[in-house]
């Protein structure tokens, strides 16, 4: 189905990419709340968000102050005249930050995840009109997002928008969340005019990861980021290593290139020819290889030979990685593209195998 979307923007906040929310982790006491409100307002931050219910991996752990909490992002509006904004999961959640006049909700990657809950959430919305934004899934399931963000739809609310947090991974290697950028990319094609936001802070995990991860979401066309951000982050009762400072935020923020969207010109139209004209050509040479691939599979068939003859497909691999490498490509792609190719190859020949 297509959205019926409208514009996110609030008064008072500039429309230029990229829309910034920002704030601690979870909204931890009073004095924690202000005194990170306060220095972000100072920096020109808008909008202020802060964890009020937060369900951890484990029990145990800090799992948010609750509704007493609250009232102290009511104090943030009046005080410093920022929009406030805060996760919810349950139909409960969404009552009691309505009542609190929250501006905007935001609905975490597990509750995403979670069609029963998103509808529990999207009926308590119905009526109302808010923004919502709504991170990926935990899993790289885009049609569960894009499901997500349907069933708010279809509760009425059209001022949504997407925030890519990442994807959670058993190697976590440099990223807590690894970002597979193809996925936001792919929802953007889609979906043209939904608004994506990137949560830099969860997809790193690091304060160091926050700046490069900001550059690549501008760099690949996003509309806004959404920043962990805490007066005292290493004190911080959750996701401490993850948050920065309001100043370091503010650093990052003024260090940004942010380029265009839209504006093409004519060299660049010559070059999107010769891309075209290459994948013209990859195309032609892949049909040529499948060819191949098909006398492969007769001659098997003929020879009563299995069609998956393990050592060449690692050689072919490994070959190939090396190749791609040397060419100035990172090995593990050139290995995605010959996966796939092989299990095309494969498939091919099982056809002719099965005649």
């Amino acid at each position: 189905m297509e959205l019926e979307l409208e514009k996110i923007t609030l008064p008072g906040v500039d429309e230029k990419r990229p829309l910034v929310i920002a704030g601690p982790c979870s909204a931890e006491t009073e004095e924690q709340v202000m005194e990170t409100a306060r220095q972000l307002a100072a920096r020109g931050i808008k909008i202020f968000r802060a964890g009020i219910w937060k369900p951890r991996t484990k029990p145990g752990g800090f799992e948010g102050v609750g509704v007493d909490g609250l009232p102290w992002l009511k104090e943030v509006k009046q005080e410093t005249g920022m929009y406030v904004s805060t996760e919810v999961a349950t139909a409960k959640h969404v009552f009691e930050a309505l009542k609190a006049g929250i501006d905007i909700l935001w609905i975490g990657a597990r509750t995403a995840a979670n069609p029963f809950a998103m509808q529990e959430i999207a009926d308590a919305l119905k009526g109302v009109d808010i923004p919502v934004l709504v991170k990926n899934p935990v899993n790289p399931d885009l049609e569960l997002w894009i499901g997500a963000l349907e069933r708010i739809n279809q509760a009425g609310l059209k001022r949504l928008a997407a925030i890519h947090r990442g994807f959670s991974a058993y190697d976590k290697r440099i990223y807590r969340n690894l970002p597979q950028w193809h996925i936001p990319i792919e929802l953007r094609r889609r979906i043209p005019n939904l608004p994506i936001l990137c949560d830099p802070s969860h997809i790193g995990g690091k304060r160091e990861l926050v700046a490069p991860l900001c550059q690549q979401a501008m760099d690949l066309g996003f509309d806004g980021l959404i920043v962990e951000s805490h007066c005292n982050p290493d004190c911080a009762w959750s996701d401490a290593a993850q948050q920065v400072t309001p100043d370091i935020l503010d650093y990052i923020l003024n260090l940004l290139v942010i380029r265009e969207t839209n504006q093409s010109t004519e060299n660049l139209n010559e070059l999107r020819k010769q891309i075209d004209e290459c994948d013209d050509d990859l195309i032609q040479v892949l049909a040529k290889r499948m060819r191949v691939a098909r006398e492969i599979g007769t001659y098997k068939k003929e020879h009563g030979m299995t069609i998956l003859q393990t050592g060449r497909y690692n050689e072919i691999l490994e070959k190939r990685g090396s190749q791609g490498a040397l060419c100035g490509m990172d090995a593990d792609f050139i290995k995605k593209v010959f996966e796939a190719i092989h299990e095309e190859s494969v498939r091919q020949q099982m056809e002719i195998i099965n005649k």
